[in-house]
């Protein structure tokens, strides 16, 4: 299932055509390229948002009241989005590609007071990101850019 949400078909024989509007495709979305192999057809992008969510405070305070000061419940501070992408030929005759992107994140933990610099060791955690709707988002757009109707496989 996360693979058909992750991976789409163009018809094409432009493969850098391909790998450049995806490149642009995540600009628009706020992503900065941080690696572009264009051989392979590899793109690697990230961008940094706050990971504060509703209630999280809530949720601290009252752990905190509850255990009568004793309990300081850590809170997602500062996260990083990636995401990865490459574009393949599926047939011998490269006119029909496969773009595969996977977006995940790294969100950093601390007590809400903490320099963002400092990360102690173990304060993170990395995970897929699995929202059908970010996906869509992407295909939608890079069908635009490259003027082609992407399929599933």
């Amino acid at each position: 299932m996360h693979r058909a949400m992750q991976t789409r078909l163009f018809e094409t024989r432009d493969d850098a055509e391909l790998l450049s509007a995806s490149a642009a495709v995540l600009q628009d979305l706020g992503f900065q390229i941080e690696e572009s192999v264009q051989d392979v057809g590899f793109l690697r992008a990230t961008k940094e948002r706050s990971a504060r969510e509703y209630g999280q405070d809530i949720g601290r305070f009252f752990t905190f009241l509850l255990s009568l000061g004793h309990v300081i419940m850590p809170v997602d501070l500062h996260q990083k989005i990636a995401a990865t992408l490459v574009a393949r030929p599926v047939n011998p005759e490269a006119t029909r590609h496969e773009v595969r992107i996977m977006f995940y994140r790294v969100v950093w933990k601390g007590d809400g007071q903490a320099d963002r610099n400092y990360i102690p060791p173990g304060e993170q955690k990395m995970e897929m990101l699995r929202d059908p709707a970010l996906y869509q988002q992407f295909f939608a757009k890079l069908s635009k850019a490259v003027f082609l109707e992407p399929f599933t496989l």
